[in-house]
């Protein structure tokens, strides 16, 4: 019989923010030689905050510290390299005054979600605190609402501090993006005093819809970004990793349409569209095993009938896909449309995919702000040594890390589960989060620090 498969729209999967342009490092961000220098007789055994493989991998070296007059340790870093502390000295203490309200606003967003496109709560918050704190605030740029831009400083090195703070459907902030906009926040407050020595801008870019919308995408391709020369974020998880690894990420909306009739009465006359995705799912489920490392299918079925006598003539599926980079995540989408096919092919009901309004590229880490972040590391950083090669999952940061030097580090905050789990929404209002995202706040804030500060120098 002839293919019933209407014409399948094939989902363009390179975001205008990649091709307009290929990733190309800064002078500046090139490594800077090496981190460690002082003899180990000048001190103590290695030390680094935080111990771990850094420590352990390089004997007769250590580092020594200075401290704030809130405790907080100030790595000393090369003694042929200039670490700019009076700068982070007055990070730490523009953190410390305004602690309390950072934290009073994660909790105000954790206290009450919101989906993606809808975060109004949480976009006039954090725009509120900006403003108080003397930053120069835009809400809703380019004609989305529930963004915003918050900018302080003169100078011509425009750094963006991103925050997002939609929530997921059902769990709440169990992907922990209350802690994001707070830590956000925190990392812009912190750079703040600092910014007109340092020739910057500072600017905290509040993204909406991360989950689901892509909002840093449509950010990009509205020129909100025209001017950025460096982009950072954290986020929350259950391990720390300065340079995670996020994969390419796209999604297909799908829906087969037959013909409703009597299941007993003249089940003959009907097309059953719950059939054809359920075949689909078959050859998807088989499909699974020739996947390569990295890749993944996982949807769910919305629709599918609601009484068991009648033969259903529409179903429903939301299904996303994952891939290392944007050109797998293409043909790995081809293969999942031709099971779509399959279904329609078989049954004979009719085939619609809509794919995604955005993808999400692959995070491109910096090796040289990742370099400097380390040196910065919280002292309760602790990465396990696989953490970079485990795949956490997809962000359209992504997108932004393709076109600007870009730093995404995860830092954890001591829950036992994973993001998108009820647990993980319990961990993200705790006190450890809390510490643990203002720790990494200052971190972000002390790494653009060194390489605004070594830029000036030239």
């Amino acid at each position: 019989m002839p293919s019933s498969v209407t014409k399948v729209v094939t989902p363009n999967l390179s975001p205008s923010s990649v091709t307009t342009g290929s990733f190309q490092a800064r002078p500046w961000s090139k490594r800077l030689g090496d981190r460690w220098t002082q003899p180990a007789d000048q001190g103590d055994p290695v030390t680094r905050p935080g111990g771990g493989v850094l420590a352990a991998a390089l004997p007769g070296y250590t580092r020594r510290e200075e401290r704030t007059a809130e405790g907080t340790a100030i790595p000393r870093g090369n003694p042929g390299r200039p670490t700019f502390r009076p700068a982070k000295k007055r990070a730490c203490a523009a953190v410390a005054a305004r602690r309390d309200d950072v934290v009073r606003l994660s909790r105000a967003i954790h206290a009450e979600p919101e989906l993606g496109f809808e975060e109004h709560n949480a976009a006039r918050w954090l725009g509120d605190l900006l403003a108080d704190a003397g930053f120069a605030v835009t809400a809703g740029p380019c004609d989305l609402p529930t963004a915003l831009i918050a900018a302080t400083g003169g100078g011509p090195f425009v750094v963006d501090v991103f925050a997002e703070y939609d929530a997921l459907p059902g769990i709440g902030h169990a992907c922990g993006h209350n802690l994001i906009a707070a830590g956000a926040v925190a990392t812009a407050l912190a750079l703040a005093p600092a910014a007109d020595d340092l020739g910057l801008t500072v600017r905290v870019v509040g993204a909406p819809a991360e989950e689901t919308g892509g909002g840093k995408v449509l950010l990009m391709e509205r020129g909100a970004l025209r001017d950025t020369r460096l982009a950072l974020m954290a986020h929350p998880g259950p391990y720390d990793c300065v340079t995670p690894c996020f994969v390419a990420a796209g999604g297909l909306e799908v829906r087969y349409d037959g013909r409703e009739a009597h299941a007993a009465l003249n089940p003959f006359d009907g097309i059953n569209a719950a059939d054809g995705m359920h075949l689909a799912q078959t050859a998807i489920a088989l499909l699974r095993q020739h996947l390569r490392p990295g890749e993944f299918v996982h949807g769910v079925v919305t629709e599918a009938g609601s009484a068991p006598n009648v033969i259903p003539s529409v179903a429903r599926a939301t299904y996303g896909l994952r891939a290392p980079d944007l050109p797998a995540l293409a043909e790995l989408t081809a293969r999942v449309t031709a099971c779509f096919e399959a279904g329609a092919l078989a049954t004979g009901a009719r085939l619609g995919l809509t794919p995604d309004a955005v993808s999400y590229a692959e995070l491109r880490s910096d090796p040289a702000l990742a370099e400097s972040f380390r040196d910065n590391a919280p002292a309760m950083w602790a990465e396990p040594a696989d953490a970079p090669s485990r795949v956490f999952g997809s962000t359209d940061f992504g997108d932004v890390s393709h076109v600007v030097p870009a730093l995404h580090p995860v830092f954890g905050i001591g829950a036992s589960v994973a993001n998108h789990h009820p647990g993980f929404a319990a961990a993200a209002a705790t006190p450890h989060a809390e510490e643990a995202m203002l720790a990494t706040a200052r971190s972000l804030a002390w790494t653009v620090i060194d390489h605004a500060g070594r830029r000036s120098l030239g």
